[in-house]
């Protein structure tokens, strides 16, 4: 399969409109070695040029669109390679991008849980925004670990997990979270049986969770933040990595402990990578750290073939 990165940094990409910080402000001026980011989100296909899912459609979808042409084939007046939309959570930087895609003749196909149904009806209504454009024909995503099919997308099947992360902050669920609200999903190939598991927020791997990424091929997760302390050091937030659901790479039981642990021809991707996060500098101590680690680190146009 082709898994296309169309977006690998956090909300408000990178550089962020309004942040200063070394990262943003290096990235600006040249003084780092560093390459700007949009907001996460993959593509994948069972084979180059075939139509394939869009994994969430974060609000810089259009510059995404416009910087791979396999997303628009050409093939008719109005056409698109995006089969289908499948939805990781209901945060803004991954769902809003919805909005871009309503200049269509048939209901939208988007596969997603309940408790995103919910947040993106209520919460932050984007489906019921869309349903006076091209609507939406929301197919759920259970989480009972059967796979299921997107129409269109050939050879590809995918198995759903729930996570434990952080719902949007517009969420009722957003300080007590349920099943549903943050998923992972393996993705595998049915001809060759390789898989790739995809969880871009991820705030604790559990058992189950560390046995998906050990079964598949090549994982890619949650790259957010280098430190748990990384925001509130800055005098950005008060919060911490973990308290907003995102488990740090660094430290006693960080992500790089984490990817240690996987068989060693696994492919260990680090995605959805915020601002301030220090590996974004190319010649950072961190970034050489991750190296070590055999670690690679999403860009946006990257192309990975499991």
């Amino acid at each position: 399969m082709h898994i296309t990165v169309l977006g690998a940094a956090a909300g408000g990409g990178f550089p962020q409109w309004n942040c200063n910080c070394r990262n943003c402000d290096g990235v600006r001026k040249g003084s780092i070695r560093a390459k700007a980011r949009t907001q996460s989100s993959i593509f994948v296909q069972p084979d180059a040029g075939a139509d394939g899912v869009l994994f969430n459609a974060s609000p810089d979808i259009l510059e995404q669109i416009r910087a791979k042409p396999a997303l628009q084939p050409g093939r008719q007046l109005r056409d698109t390679a995006i089969a289908g939309v499948v939805l990781m959570d209901g945060q803004i930087d991954h769902a809003t991008g919805l909005f871009m895609l309503r200049e269509r003749a048939t209901p939208l196909p988007l596969w997603c849980t309940d408790p995103v149904e919910e947040d993106l009806t209520q919460g932050n209504p984007v489906l019921r925004v869309l349903s006076h454009y091209c609507g939406v024909k929301r197919h759920r995503i259970a989480l009972d670990g059967m796979p299921f099919e997107i129409p269109g997308v050939a050879h590809l099947s995918f198995r759903a997990m729930p996570l434990s992360s952080k719902a949007a902050p517009y969420s009722p669920h957003r300080e007590q979270s349920v099943a549903g609200d943050n998923i992972g999903i393996t993705i595998t190939d049915e001809r060759s049986g390789k898989k790739l598991f995809y969880a871009p927020g991820l705030g604790d791997i559990t058992p189950a969770v560390f046995d998906a990424m050990a079964s598949a091929n090549g994982v890619m997760v949650d790259g957010t933040f280098w430190t748990d302390d990384e925001m509130v050091r800055l005098g950005i937030s008060r919060k911490h990595a973990r308290e907003i659901g995102h488990l740090p790479q660094s430290g006693p039981g960080g992500m790089v402990e984490w990817l240690d642990r996987l068989p060693p021809d696994t492919r260990r991707l680090l995605i959805h990578i915020n601002n301030t996060n220090p590996i974004l500098d190319e010649d950072s101590n961190e970034r050489a750290t991750l190296a070590r680690h055999a670690i690679e680190v999403c860009e946006d146009g990257m192309l990975i073939e499991v």
